[in-house]
């Protein structure tokens, strides 16, 4: 059976490559891509072309459960004033908006139903938001905008439905 045109340059691309000096060739130049933070570098000698391309590294969404509704009971810690609360589900900054120039997702006595995105939680570049998981009435706001929080951080203090 006779090799048609794409397994013949298939071919030839896996003996360059197979080729030590020409595998060296392209280790040095992908190093002085890295060293110099390029995103793309095409390089040509003696018939043999070879373009590298970085790839930024993908943000991935991390669904954020927003099961954070619990009593305040039992704890040893001291007890806030607040019986109901949501907590924070993940590390991050706390925002109240989807910026800092944009009105905040609820206010302290707004009622919001379950479902309804509460606030964003910025992790690694990447925002996830928290809705709330009951019908409630939201009390106060607990944490300042673009604060730090960690896992179990009291957000919100509410009054559920």
């Amino acid at each position: 059976m006779p090799k048609t045109k794409k397994q013949v340059s298939t071919a030839k691309a896996v003996s360059a490559v197979k080729d030590s000096s020409a595998l060296s060739e392209v280790k040095q130049i992908y190093k002085f891509m890295q060293d110099n933070n390029l995103g793309t570098v095409d390089y040509e000698q003696g018939g043999t072309h070879v373009r590298l391309v970085r790839m930024p590294p993908a943000q991935v969404a991390v669904p954020v459960a927003a099961g954070a509704f619990e009593e305040q009971e039992g704890q040893s810690a001291p007890k806030p004033q607040y019986s109901q609360t949501i907590k924070s589900p993940l590390m991050g900054i706390f925002f109240r908006g989807s910026s800092p120039s944009a009105p905040p997702f609820v206010k302290e006595g707004e009622q919001v139903k379950a479902g309804t995105p509460i606030c964003l939680i910025e992790a690694m570049k990447v925002f996830n938001e928290v809705k709330a998981s009951n019908d409630c009435i939201i009390k106060k706001v607990l944490v300042e905008n673009g604060q730090p929080v960690k896992p179990g951080d009291l957000l919100f203090a509410i009054e559920k439905i």
